[in-house]
């Protein structure tokens, strides 16, 4: 092992990963060629051994191309980051930084008080708070105003999100008592009425931002239930999930409710994500009436769910975008992904079939194909988007071509920068969606020549 390690392509791999890692994977190599039986090939041991290091040198959270179709997807890390925000994070990463010192007084600050201005300025609240994703800031609010007491919800709105993450199990963890208002597909104000009594802590509005309720229907408006709860003297929070800080019809995507319209609406305290809509880093933000906000801010919970550093700076960063709204479609990347127009995907597609079918030659057709995009992590969840991309399927095979199309996914997973598409009909599917910006398109094409090699 010795004389091994003394080659000068392990004394390579030594200095590149370590003298312990490569004697542990050389070890590992050798005992696979002892009990192989075959002759000792001092190049593929080498191989080997690289191969072995490489692979365990590769991070394990990995940047990837999403081609899914899906913008603010929750399994490819949601919202890509504005290099306004990276700056930030950067920035506060390499020192010490003024995370809980106010620079003016001299003394021990909050590090609430780096977002609570932009966040009152852009939702018309008295305060704000922010916790490390909206799960969090609901348990948060159940618990600080409504702990041992009971929560009136409409049936139609008791959510269930992904990771299992249901309203019902979150009141009973929070202390509260869940107290069903209404039925599935119509609630009305006098069903809040009957249910409000003097063990009441709040009533709680969800937004069913992952589904849709449709026929014959009826809800409370937020004004009325507001005005309902103001004149019970209870507070009246409303989850809208997703949550998005401008009017989205503005650059001709549907309308998501806003936090400044339900404050507008009395609404007491309104929680919602920062890595969604916002196209922010993952948080959970909390907006509303002072007196509210400052015993949540009180609550135990509440320095177990704080941000750290990095994600404020990031949302510090991302929220200042919106004071341009001019040219927030420019400059947030979830939202220039949302907007971006179909005829501009066509193009794309057109200009990068060339190279894909070149890559896969005859093993596969490649096609430009129009398609639908959706908007994700349960943000519109029946609107889609018109897209376009490119449809790889067998050239035999046609539409059910057995295991083609997985074999095909897999591939394009097992690339330097892995590329996620979607099978549909027999076919890999890549929205070209999510491949905004020439330096992203670049490495998709750098790497395809990859898809060439045996396998």
């Amino acid at each position: 092992m010795d004389r091994l390690l003394e080659r000068p392509a392990l004394r390579g791999l030594q200095g590149e990963h370590g003298r312990q890692a490569t004697l542990k994977a050389a070890r590992a190599a050798l005992d696979a060629w002892r009990g192989s039986g075959s002759p000792f090939d001092p190049q593929a041991f080498e191989a080997v051994v690289s191969r072995t290091l490489q692979q365990e040198a590769q991070a394990a959270l990995r940047p990837v191309i999403n081609l899914t179709g899906t913008v603010l997807h929750t399994n490819l890390g949601r919202a890509v980051m504005a290099p306004e925000a990276i700056e930030a994070v950067v920035a506060v990463m390499q020192g010490y930084s003024n995370l809980e010192f106010h620079l003016g007084r001299g003394a021990r600050g909050d590090r609430d008080d780096h977002i609570e201005g932009l966040l009152r300025e852009f939702t018309g609240a008295e305060a704000a708070t922010a916790v490390n994703n909206n799960a969090a800031a609901v348990m948060l609010v159940l618990s600080a105003l409504a702990e041992k007491k009971e929560v009136p919800v409409s049936r139609g709105e008791l959510v269930e999100i992904g990771g299992a993450f249901r309203i019902p199990d979150i009141m009973r963890r929070a202390g509260c008592k869940l107290v069903e208002v209404g039925t599935t597909n119509r609630t009305h104000l006098r069903d809040f009425e009957e249910a409000i009594g003097p063990k009441t802590g709040m009533v709680m509005k969800v937004h069913t931002s992952n589904y849709l309720v449709q026929g014959f229907t009826a809800a409370v408006p937020p004004a009325e239930l507001a005005a309902l709860c103001h004149s019970r003297g209870i507070p009246f929070s409303e989850d809208l999930g997703a949550g998005t800080l401008m009017d989205l019809t503005r650059w001709g995507l549907p309308h998501e409710p806003t936090p400044a319209e339900s404050v507008a609406n009395g609404v007491d305290v309104v929680t919602f994500s920062g890595d969604k809509l916002l196209g922010g880093p993952q948080a959970g933000l909390i907006v509303g009436r002072k007196d509210l906000i400052a015993r949540i801010k009180k609550c135990p919970l509440k320095r177990s769910l704080r941000l750290d550093k990095m994600t404020i700076a990031a949302l510090e960063a991302t929220l200042r975008l919106y004071r341009d709204p001019d040219r927030l479609s420019q400059r947030l990347p979830a939202l220039r992904l949302l907007t971006r127009s179909p005829a501009e995907l066509k193009a794309q597609a057109e200009r990068l079939r060339p190279a894909l079918q070149a890559a896969l030659g005859e093993r596969a057709e490649v096609k430009v194909i129009e398609c639908r995009s959706q908007i994700g992590s349960g943000s519109l969840p029946v609107d889609r988007l018109d897209s376009a991309g490119l449809a790889i399927a067998s050239p035999t095979g046609g539409k059910r071509s057995g295991a083609f199309p997985e074999k095909m996914a897999r591939a394009l997973r097992e690339l330097p920068i892995p590329v996620i598409g979607r099978i549909e009909d027999g076919e890999l599917r890549l929205d070209l969606r999510g491949l905004d910006g020439q330096e992203t398109e670049r490495r998709f094409l750098q790497q395809l020549p990859l898809l060439a090699l045996p396998r």
